[in-house]
């Protein structure tokens, strides 16, 4: 199982703040297509954390049972 958290405007895409999958061994790059099909998320930055790590989004990582996915739209602050 893996959990993907969202953030930001992409609570509001997806219409919750995260979701649980039963996928293990999966690439990240896959998990990222397959929610661009679901959502299209294309039309949002967003950088990607693996257990509160920043990946490439483009990396070969390969998630493991229980790995924790967040997609964090851009940060503003001052």
């Amino acid at each position: 199982m893996i959990v993907i958290k969202y953030f930001g405007a992409l609570v509001e895409r997806t219409r919750c703040r995260g979701e649980k999958m039963d996928f293990s061994d999966l690439p990240l790059s896959k998990l990222l297509s397959e929610l661009e099909i679901k959502y299209q998320l294309g039309q949002f930055p967003f950088s990607v954390a693996v257990n509160q790590k920043i990946i490439d989004k483009v990396s070969n990582l390969i998630l493991k049972n229980n790995d924790v996915v967040a997609l964090l739209p851009p940060f503003a602050g001052g």
